[in-house]
């Protein structure tokens, strides 16, 4: 009887299949080389045409600065009635925003159309409708703000290094001239408010003179104490503070709604200046400034008098200042956006990256290819039972997924 030549069984038989053995894998990839070698190949030539027909792809970086409060002017303006009178002006003539809102009016549709029409792009893109064009122009545009530093990137990418620049500059344009229309606007609108409230003030100011000095004259002298005097200047400050301190509180309210945090903190700040003065005009004995309620009737009148004089003479002060202010910005018709970075045309392109497609592909080819001749090895090498076992989870599969195509 002629005995089994053990040499002619193949390797892979013969290996532990408890074992892990490298051979058995070098062996498969030497069988299958051919395969191998041929689909790596036509993944290269594939890969190569197919990277020279996609279009050069050109990127334009312009920067910019958001635009800035004029603290200089301010200061100038409101003298020495104190930061707070200065931050109310910058709050009632418009604060300087973050720049995550000059972003947001980046990418706002105001600023898109603008782009549109100005160069065409329904056409440029070939698109039959805005709403696509919209999305054309978002794919292309980045708008990013630094987040230490503020500054606002503008990057646009197209096959036209020209259009990408010119795009790229013309937002930054639109966005000047976007903001000095809403500066000067906004201003406007705040002059005639100031307007009507400083014709009043002027109204009332010359009333508190007129009463004030017919009182003088219809008792004379009056003689009033020094902490009276400081009790006179004290109420009329702080009057005079909740005077401008509602008139930003309205100002907010036409911009805000009743439940935002501005408008919550604006009020909470009105109840406490009024708390402050109920405490001045109250009786507070043992005090070191006597309250109102504690001077002689006489006095008491006369300090009523001198006090709402000087109410009137300081809010008409802060009142013709913030109009001066408010006249000023409106007549300013410059952007306060600072150019960091004008788009330039670039020379060299950002994509497509040629060799790293070439290289991805034929080597993600090569190493599927290689994991196919594995996966033939292994079942040419199956067992009945196995093989058997194999064909009914693929008829479950099949049923499974037949079962939940009939349920939909």
């Amino acid at each position: 009887m002629q005995q089994p030549d053990h040499n002619s069984v193949p390797r892979s038989i013969k290996s532990n299949p408890d074992t892990i053995n490298l051979l058995d894998y070098l062996e498969a990839i030497a069988k299958h080389k051919r395969m191998i070698i041929c689909t790596a190949l036509a993944a290269f030539f594939i890969s190569i045409i197919y990277s020279l027909l996609l279009p050069n792809i050109y990127n334009s970086t312009a920067k910019i600065l958001p635009p800035q409060q004029d603290q200089a002017l301010m200061t100038m303006m409101m003298g020495q009635t104190g930061s707070s009178m200065a931050s109310l002006a910058g709050d009632l003539l418009g604060k300087g925003s973050p720049a995550d809102i000059y972003v947001s009016i980046l990418n706002s549709d105001v600023i898109s159309d603008a782009i549109i029409d100005r160069f065409k792009l329904i056409k440029v893109f070939g698109k039959k409708y805005r709403i696509d064009t919209y999305k054309e122009l978002d794919n292309k545009v980045d708008i990013t703000a630094g987040k230490k530093d503020g500054i606002i990137s503008i990057t646009v990418e197209d096959k036209d290094p020209r259009l990408a620049t010119n795009i790229a500059n013309a937002y930054v344009e639109e966005l000047a001239r976007l903001t000095v229309d809403l500066n000067v606007s906004g201003a406007s609108q705040n002059k005639s408010y100031l307007e009507e409230r400083l014709i009043k003030a002027k109204v009332d100011l010359i009333k508190a003179e007129d009463s004030l000095k017919f009182f003088q004259s219809k008792n004379k002298a009056v003689d009033i104490t020094e902490q009276a005097k400081g009790t006179i200047k004290g109420v009329a400050d702080l009057e005079g503070q909740l005077a401008v301190e509602e008139i930003k509180f309205s100002g907010l309210k036409r911009v805000f709604t009743d439940a935002s945090q501005e408008v919550k903190n604006q009020q909470a700040v009105v109840a406490n200046l009024k708390r402050q003065i109920s405490k001045f005009e109250g009786i507070r004995s043992g005090d070191s400034i006597p309250g109102v309620g504690s001077v002689p009737e006489l006095e008491q009148q006369y300090l009523r008098l001198m006090r709402e004089f000087k109410i009137q003479e300081t809010l008409v002060e802060l009142l013709t200042k913030q109009y001066e202010m408010a006249k000023l910005t409106e007549a300013k018709d410059i952007s306060s956006i600072q150019v960091l970075q004008k788009a330039r045309v670039p020379d060299k392109k950002t994509r497509p990256k040629r060799t790293v497609i070439v290289l991805t592909s034929t080597f993600a080819s090569g190493f599927i290819a290689i994991l196919y001749a594995f996966i033939i090895e292994a079942s040419s090498q199956m067992s009945e039972e196995d093989r058997l076992r194999l064909k009914q989870i693929i008829a479950m599969m099949r049923g499974s997924t037949q079962k939940n195509r009939v349920q939909l």
